[in-house]
């Protein structure tokens, strides 16, 4: 619809272009939702402005507290998750400090499994140190352990399912039961499960926030991984089904001036439609790699959860694997190369390798390979692990056929047989 011209009215044709009157018709639909940027909020009235209201959704106030882009994403995480709300943050370790930060304070202490993503460790040995919060490691694989470092000085547990790197998937309702008897608050982070393999507000799948039901009370997220798909976006997401708790985390949010972009929320947007299929597929990739790997004389031990005889595979097949052979296990999977072969040979193998590109993350359409030096980053060699040099790899989206041709070339050619 053309509206009059009204710029003349204007003594400069930029007044007339900032305040043109036209504005399109409502009712326009399509595939992909709208993409709302926005620092400034117009409010109709000042009356207006006092009165709206956006903890609660409800209304817009300014850019970092929500538009109809974010509020929409945060809504199908929910829905992705299980949860009833949702903050998004820059990035998955922002989101870790997001939770930290909320309901932490001086003197409070908080607990971390062992085999935890290295920047939430070094987050809670840094800057949550300097603020006078303590932190202890515990064995993921023993509740009692977990139960024993329970003390009243406890406010938070973080629990990794699997472990970072080493993949060990512990008895996570056990865990959650522990803080539950103790009184403590307990944090998923929960990327790689991503709201598929398991339902972290609902572990004895009786139905979410149904009576008898088992549920974490925070799930913190890494979206750049398997929601973004791409490899190109940074977000984070702290889920809950608790009011006041949220409420607790969205103040802190507020506080902190946390923020997305709007493109990069859109991309995520685009791309959650098909995560389940892309979970799926990263999934099965994984699994005929892993199967690959058992063959060779070259890997000392295999750290996939559902292989048997992987570190905590039981526990993967009770939460992940309710109906035999329908489990989810992500693209994400960890080799011990034996020990007689050095880091140099290691090295020189991931090197040699031609469709895998040597880098962080996970999640994407390109596989990728790090190998780590595990004795540096636990406490002690865990007594599960089989000596040698650890290799993760993350499965993309190319042929698991091509995969293995290329992971063949490399070990013939870096990690030969005497």
């Amino acid at each position: 619809m053309k509206t009059d011209d009204t710029t003349s009215s204007f003594t400069h044709i930029s007044t007339g272009l900032i305040h043109h009157p036209y504005t399109a018709p409502a009712g326009f639909e399509a595939p992909q939702p709208g993409v709302f940027k926005a620092s400034t909020v117009y409010f109709p009235t000042v009356a207006d402005m006092r009165q709206r209201e956006w903890k609660d959704k409800s209304a817009y106030t300014y850019g970092l507290h929500g538009t109809p882009t974010t509020y929409l994403l945060e809504e199908r995480l929910c829905s992705l998750e299980g949860g009833l709300q949702c903050m998004l943050v820059p990035s998955g370790l922002a989101a870790l400090a997001l939770v930290a930060l909320a309901v932490l304070k001086t003197g409070d202490e908080v607990l971390i499994p062992d085999n935890a993503y290295g920047p939430n460790k070094a987050l809670a040995d840094g800057e949550l140190r300097h603020f006078g919060i303590t932190h202890r490691f515990y064995d993921p694989m023993d509740p009692d352990d977990l139960s024993r470092q329970i003390t009243p000085s406890t406010r938070l547990v973080w629990l990794e399912a699997p472990g970072s790197v080493s993949m060990e998937f512990p008895d996570l309702p056990e865990m959650v039961r522990r803080c539950r008897e103790r009184g403590v608050l307990c944090a998923l982070d929960n990327t790689w499960g991503s709201g598929l393999a398991f339902k972290a507000f609902d572990l004895l799948a009786v139905g979410a926030g149904g009576e008898g039901s088992l549920a974490v009370d925070i799930s913190a997220h890494a979206l750049t991984k398997y929601p973004s798909g791409g490899g190109d976006v940074l977000m984070g997401s702290v889920i809950t089904r608790d009011a006041a708790l949220h409420l607790q985390i969205k103040l802190c949010h507020m506080r902190l001036g946390l923020g997305v972009a709007a493109n990069d929320a859109e991309t995520v947007l685009r791309s959650l439609p098909s995560i389940a299929l892309r979970y799926a597929a990263h999934d099965q990739t994984a699994r005929a790699l892993a199967a690959w790997w058992q063959t060779q004389p070259q890997c000392a031990q295999l750290m996939h959860p559902a292989f048997e005889g992987a570190p905590g595979h039981a526990h993967w097949q009770a939460l992940c694997d309710r109906v035999p052979g329908t489990g989810l296990a992500a693209g994400l999977f960890s080799v011990m190369i034996d020990a007689r072969f050095s880091q140099a040979q290691v090295d020189a193998f991931c090197d040699g390798l031609k469709l895998f590109k040597i880098g962080y993350s996970w999640g994407g359409p390109v596989s990728l390979v790090v190998p780590y030096d595990i004795a540096a980053m636990r406490q002690a060699w865990p007594g599960h692990l089989k000596p040698g040099t650890l290799v993760r790899f993350s499965t993309g989206l190319e042929s698991a056929q091509d995969l293995i041709l290329d992971l063949h070339q490399a070990v013939q050619a870096h990690l030969p047989m005497a």
